[in-house]
């Protein structure tokens, strides 16, 4: 068995390519980082460190690395005859991956078992997201293509922070992992991914993880910025700032609760566990890493927009929320163009243009009013005012 994944970053290496490995599969890396590449073809294996309490070393072995920009053409014939693909790239970056999917299964047999495509991306919908670029690009030639391949969407969670010095292709992980893949478009032939667990219905799923634990993980970043603090668990030690995390969590949970009709008691003990996650002290995780792409993250179906929207809708609280907009709008970090222009956008733009154009939200909608104030005061604050 092989399999093609896109992505041979900290995640693709700690969380997916570790997990594809213990399944048997072959492991092809694609990436666009041509040192990357090379390094992960000068070594015939590496170790990915689970620290923390339960964690332990595991060896991968088995891999190769392509580089997907200079060779294209390898990248399509490796995908020609794979089993699996899986990327972790970001969301914005899978139409780049949509076109090397496609030549793949333009040179695949029509005859050969289709091939099993999943986007482990932190957003709602990625694997759709990715095929709907391939179709896109297929045009017409779709109606026989499609037969090549089933797409399933997924939920991942694995925190993987920032990477030592030296660590080479070595990766530092949390023991913790979680993986739900849609059963449905596989019928009865699953891939082989040991601890992912296969359900009928995966919004559920990908909403509690990206309203608990994304959410949870970029308010701790924002707020133990604005409190001048580099490292999540130190943030999260602080218990000002946990009460604050807790509150904005606890208002997803009831977003949760309402829409999914999932468990109040079984949501508290899973926040109680994310929490648990961010608290290891053994992860060097820092807020600017978890904070990075701010403009991202307060986009409209992102982890703060996103569940504060569908709250508000509903008159629930969203008070925590809007707590963690309000920090998330004074992150600043010179190395990150996303807020190098959060605060260029804050300074130049109006608060309710601002507020329409970042959040996507409408004026009339029940939380813009509340967001456009958080953007106004934070205008105040740096003098610039605007109406």
């Amino acid at each position: 068995m092989k399999a093609v994944h896109f992505g041979a970053g900290n995640i693709g290496r700690g969380f997916v390519g570790l997990l594809l490995h213990e399944g048997g599969y072959d492991l092809v890396f694609s990436d666009v980082a041509p040192t990357l590449v090379d390094t992960i073809n000068g070594v015939s294996e590496y170790t990915v460190h689970e620290v923390g309490a339960g964690g332990s070393d595991k060896v991968v072995t088995g891999f190769r690395a392509i580089n997907s920009q200079a060779d294209p053409d390898g990248v399509a014939d490796e995908i020609a005859g794979a089993d699996v693909v899986t990327t972790a790239v970001g969301p914005t970056i899978l139409p780049f991956v949509a076109p090397h999917i496609l030549e793949g299964l333009t040179r695949r047999g029509a005859d050969a078992k289709p091939l099993q495509v999943m986007a482990c991306e932190n957003a709602i919908g990625a694997t759709d997201t990715l095929r709907g670029e391939i179709e896109k690009l297929a045009g017409d030639a779709w109606g026989d293509l499609s037969a090549r391949a089933v797409f399933a969407n997924t939920a991942v969670d694995r925190i993987v922070p920032g990477q030592p010095a030296g660590a080479g292709v070595d990766v530092t992980v949390e023991p913790f992992f979680e993986w739900a893949i849609e059963q449905g478009p596989f019928g009865d032939d699953r891939p082989n991914i040991p601890g992912a667990h296969f359900v009928d219905d995966l919004a559920p799923y990908i909403e509690r993880k990206l309203f608990t634990v994304n959410t949870g993980h970029a308010a701790t970043a924002y707020l133990g910025y604005v409190a001048g603090i580099t490292r999540i668990s130190d943030a999260l030690a602080d218990t000002g700032i946990r009460a604050k995390v807790e509150q904005a969590l606890e208002e997803t949970s009831g977003l949760l609760t309402a829409v999914h009709g999932l468990d109040a008691a079984e949501l508290a003990e899973y926040r109680s566990t994310i929490l648990d996650r961010f608290s290891n002290d053994a992860l060097p995780d820092t807020v600017q890493r978890v904070g990075r792409q701010p403009l991202r993250k307060l986009s409209r179906h992102e982890r703060f927009i996103g569940p504060a929207a569908g709250a508000a809708e509903r008159g629930l609280p969203v008070e925590g929320l809007v707590g963690a907009i309000a920090a998330a709008l004074r992150f600043e970090d010179a190395a990150d163009p996303q807020a190098v222009e959060l605060q260029e956008r804050i300074r130049t733009d109006d608060a309710a243009a601002f507020t329409a154009s970042v959040t996507g939200l409408d004026a009339s909608h029940p939380l813009f009013a509340r967001v456009q104030e958080a953007v106004a005061q934070r205008q105040t604050d740096l003098g610039v005012y605007r109406a």
